[in-house]
Formats: C-alpha cells, sequence, structure tokens
C-alpha cells in the first residue's frame, strides 16, 4: 500500500476545471464574458509558461464568488459539472484511479485550483482526500480571499507537509501524477514521479532523469 496523489487538471482530467469554470460563468452571463476570457486566457498562458503570480490570479478567480449566496454556487457548480466536467473526466483517467484504489492505495487529490471548483470533482471519482486552494468564508459566504497558503508550486509542498504530519504519514513510496513542470517542487520529493501527457518544459525534465511518462489524454509524440 502506497500514497497516491494525483493533480487534477489537465491529469487526471483532459482540460482544466479553473479556466473552465471562468468560462462557464462567461456563459451564463456572471461576469463580463470578453473581459473575463481575455484575463483568464492571459492568467492560463502565464500559468503554462511559469510566471504566473498566483495572488494576482486568485484575486481574480475568487471574486465571482464573493458576488453569489453559497447555495446559488451550488446550483451553479451542479451544471458546471454536467456541461464542462463529466465530458473530460476519460476512461483512461478512471482506471488509473481504479487500479490504484484496487491495490489498496491511499489516495489523493492535490490542486492548485480552490476547493469550491474541486471538491465535487474529486467526490466523482471517489477520492475523499483533497488538498486544494482555500476560499476564505465568513458568514457563509465566500469573501473573495484566499485562505493560508495557496496549493500552487512549493505551496503545494508546503500544504503536504502539514497533511502528512496531520494524518501521520510520510512520502516513503509514495506516487505523484501531474502535467505541469510547476509541479516540479513535489514531483522531486516523491518516489514515484510519473508525468501525464507533460507540458514541454516537464517533458524535457522527464527525458533527462528517466522518469516514465505517462498517456492518459493524448497519443504519445513522435519520436524524433
Amino acid at each position: 500500500m502506497a500514497l497516491v496523489l494525483f493533480d487534477l487538471d489537465n491529469t487526471l482530467l483532459a482540460g482544466d476545471s479553473d479556466y473552465l469554470w471562468g468560462q462557464f460563468l462567461g456563459e451564463q452571463g456572471l461576469v463580463d464574458k470578453d473581459f473575463y476570457e481575455a484575463e483568464n486566457e492571459r492568467f492560463y498562458r502565464e500559468y503554462r509558461e511559469g510566471r504566473l503570480d498566483i495572488f494576482e490570479f486568485l484575486a481574480f478567480s475568487l471574486k465571482p464568488l464573493s458576488q453569489r449566496p453559497l447555495q446559488e454556487l451550488q446550483q451553479l457548480h451542479r451544471q458546471f459539472m454536467e456541461d464542462k466536467i463529466l465530458p473530460i473526466i476519460t476512461p483512461d483517467a478512471k482506471m488509473l484511479v481504479e487500479m490504484h484504489r484496487k491495490r489498496g492505495d491511499d489516495l489523493l487529490i492535490i490542486t492548485a485550483t480552490n476547493a469550491f471548483v474541486t471538491a465535487p470533482i474529486a467526490a466523482t471519482f471517489g477520492i475523499d482526500q483533497l488538498i486544494a486552494t482555500e476560499p476564505e468564508i465568513r458568514n457563509g459566504r465566500y469573501t473573495g480571499r484566499v485562505a493560508g497558503t495557496p496549493c500552487f508550486r512549493e505551496g503545494k509542498v508546503k500544504r503536504l507537509e502539514a497533511w502528512l504530519q496531520e494524518h501521520d504519514q510520510n512520502l516513503g513510496n509514495a506516487w505523484f501524477y501531474s502535467d505541469s513542470h510547476n509541479d516540479l517542487p513535489l514531483l522531486e520529493k516523491v518516489t514515484h514521479p510519473i508525468p501525464v501527457d507533460p507540458d514541454e518544459a516537464l517533458s524535457r525534465v522527464a527525458k533527462d532523469r528517466g522518469w516514465p511518462v505517462l498517456y492518459l489524454h493524448h497519443a504519445p509524440p513522435a519520436e524524433a
């Protein structure tokens, strides 16, 4: 039995739930569609390029949560799941999770995307343990601010270390599946780092270090 960590966006999902939530809000007329799409694309590009200011992004992405009561947000999320998320949960991703579940492994999703967006997605995979960026809640409403350390890059390691201590676990023989070079701080700490459909930067690192690469959502690139 081992601890198995899964990134979510572009790893277990064949897409990015944070990006898609912003797109969904625009389509529903809940934000200025043109402005939000432009900013959403800018932040996503900066994330892929490894230069995202996580606090600037969170100020942007968490603001809409503060503008509606929690019950309305939950209703919107159910539609979001149907429209945007269920279509990008692939059979191969579900098979990967089930393989580890049948082995008796401890399963955990660890993601930079906020817990409001990701908790129902984790539940769909049947994974109870989730470490995500936490939106602040006061008096039963989201404030638009982040609570604690964002679960991003080195912050993801910090949040996991706190979880390990709380649950009396360690990273001995741990696995981590991720698509992004932004997750290198955590990939470098586990026994079994597994890039999944890796971005270009992570693909180079995997090749240099001899890490096995898994393709869940795309065909492997043709060998040069």
